[in-house]
């Protein structure tokens, strides 16, 4: 297979912000994503976890998107908003569909496997290496305005009005082709 040309990160066509940092326990910048955050295998959202944050955070938002899926507009596979300025942490597993780790409050979309949880990485065999961009949005309003009927896309129009900073951690993933 020939290497295609990386596509952009949705941010890149937001105004710059400040940048502040986020870690996990789960996830390593530039790594290979682990089993766990693979659908076939695991299926659940990494422990993030964020500091140095810009002063006026009101709330926080969470997305996971790959650019790289063959698709034409990348595909979302997570979207989390309205998490409290106070939290600063999610543990693995707050993705799943009960919101059981999820902070009172936040708001948890559908994804585009039609979902409205985190959906692991599920890239199509021989189609090379994916990027999974985890993101952490600090926002300026406590809340940033849709509800849980919202799609992906709706949540990034609004973050672009209302994030103040910005942080992300990038891992990849790829499915060998077959035989």
């Amino acid at each position: 297979m020939t290497e295609r040309k990386r596509r952009p990160l949705p941010h890149d066509f937001h105004p710059p912000v400040p940048s502040f940092t986020v870690v996990s326990d789960d996830v390593r910048d530039g790594g290979t994503l682990p089993d766990a955050q693979v659908y076939a295998k695991g299926n659940t959202s990494p422990h993030l976890r964020w500091d140095g944050f810009p002063a006026g955070t009101r709330s926080f938002a969470v997305t996971c998107y790959d650019p790289d899926a063959p698709t034409g507009s990348g595909f979302w596979h997570w979207s989390v908003f309205d998490i409290p300025a106070s939290v600063t942490e999610l543990p693995a597993g707050a993705g799943s569909g009960d919101f059981a780790g999820l902070p009172r409050g936040a708001v948890q979309v559908r994804n585009d496997y039609g979902t409205q949880d985190f959906g692991g990485a599920a890239p199509p065999p021989g189609d090379g290496p994916h990027r999974y961009v985890f993101t952490v949005y600090a926002v300026d309003e406590e809340k940033l305005g849709p509800d849980a009927s919202a799609t992906p896309a709706v949540v990034g129009f609004n973050l672009r009005f209302h994030t103040i900073g910005r942080a992300q951690l990038i891992a990849e993933y790829e499915v060998p082709a077959e035989g």
